[in-house]
């Protein structure tokens, strides 16, 4: 049996080829261009008011945070309630801005609770940052009225989120984020939407865009492209007035992003129905994390099922070709993210028992079948 990897990203070549050459013959590869055509294209496909280009999500988690602290002038003591059950990345934002992550722990779908955001407010909150894990919204409808009712900021890490669909106030289907202050979006090389690495930040306030748009090219006013004229001649003065990053996205990658927009209703279209063949396999034979309810369309970025002895689990599936995944750690399983910052004893127990099977779009209907008999076996000789 050939290996069946956890994840396969879909590049269609020849698409990607014309948009690069175009690059190459235009002899812009950077910032502008193409990027500024990726970010155009991102707002009509979720209808988000804004939208920017960069080098990853963690960089737009990173600007998120920053913005929203200096714009609001946080204290250095303040706080922001986030999840325990997430790459690092998440919390690592939080830290670089010197706040403080306070852990609430996390419900079924593995997503943020929120009772136990309730539990964690105090005096010193100032945001929510919540993780749609694997394309689940969890109960973020509730964590919006919590955040509404406490005056927090909402911070969406929509890494795994890019098709996720949901209903807004008016019962209308639309694309997950217009509830929150702040959306990013990855598309690293193995998410929905697959680049070599590059993410997008969208604001609902449309001058904190403009200032990420400045941050993000080292607190200049004005990028290159936006001093280039039609012939190339280009006005070399511009002004600073903030301490910047180098953050911003590539038109390069953005070529990439072009043509993984063009096909990603159809990829995710593919990842559920796996999901579907997983969950009508697994139903009262191993358990798997559902999709929240209030999760109108998701992305299936993941697909986890729930197990026993699952180091044990995974050796066996190596064994048989198969290649599954863990997301994620536990982050107070780690030295820098001491138990002091919250307990979460959900998040530790899940943690230590879930499973990502493979979920991708070069899967095919034996390859699935395959992974489901294989896992329903394992579990039974291991769970039974």
């Amino acid at each position: 049996m050939k290996p069946i990897n956890l994840f396969v990203p879909q590049f269609r070549k020849k698409e990607i080829m014309k948009h690069l050459e175009e690059c190459f013959d235009k002899g812009w590869t950077g910032l502008g261009f193409k990027t500024l055509e990726f970010e155009e294209e991102w707002k009509k496909y979720t209808q988000l008011p804004n939208a920017h280009f960069l080098s990853s999500n963690t960089v737009g988690l990173h600007l998120a945070v920053k913005i929203l602290k200096d714009s609001n002038k946080w204290e250095s003591d303040s706080e922001i309630i986030t999840t325990p059950l997430t790459f690092v990345s998440t919390n690592h934002a939080i830290l670089y801005e010197g706040l403080t992550p306070i852990f609430a722990d996390i419900d079924d779908s593995l997503c943020l609770s929120p009772e136990s955001i309730e539990q964690a407010i105090t005096k010193k909150t100032k945001a929510v940052l919540f993780v749609g894990i694997g394309g689940n919204t969890g109960r973020l409808d509730d964590v919006v009225r919590i955040c509404k009712k406490h005056n927090l900021k909402l911070i969406l890490d929509a890494a795994h989120m890019a098709g996720t669909f949901v209903k807004n106030s008016k019962g209308n289907l639309c694309h997950v984020g217009t509830e929150a202050d702040v959306v990013v979006f990855s598309f690293q090389a193995v998410k929905n939407l697959p680049t070599a690495d590059s993410g997008m930040i969208c604001f609902k306030n449309t001058d904190y865009d403009t200032l990420a748009r400045k941050l993000a090219w080292l607190g200049i006013n004005k990028d290159t492209y936006q001093r280039t004229n039609e012939k190339g001649a280009y006005k070399w003065e511009y002004d600073l007035v903030d301490v910047g990053f180098k953050y911003h996205g590539n038109s390069m990658m953005a070529s990439m992003g072009l043509v993984g927009l063009k096909y990603l209703e159809e990829d995710n279209n593919y990842r559920r129905k796996i999901c579907k063949y997983y969950e009508d396999s697994f139903e009262g034979v191993v358990d798997y994390v559902s999709v929240s309810k209030y999760c109108e369309v998701s992305s299936r970025h993941l697909f986890q099922i729930v197990v026993k002895n699952r180091n044990k689990f995974m050796e066996r599936l190596n064994l048989v070709n198969i290649f599954p995944g863990v997301h994620y750690m536990d982050n107070t399983k780690y030295s820098m993210y001491k138990s002091s910052f919250g307990s979460c004893p959900n998040s530790h127990t899940l943690s230590e028992n879930i499973i990502s099977l493979p979920l991708h779009t070069k899967l095919s209907d034996s390859d699935v079948d395959y992974v489901v008999k294989q896992v329903i076996t394992i579990n039974g000789e291991l769970n039974g």
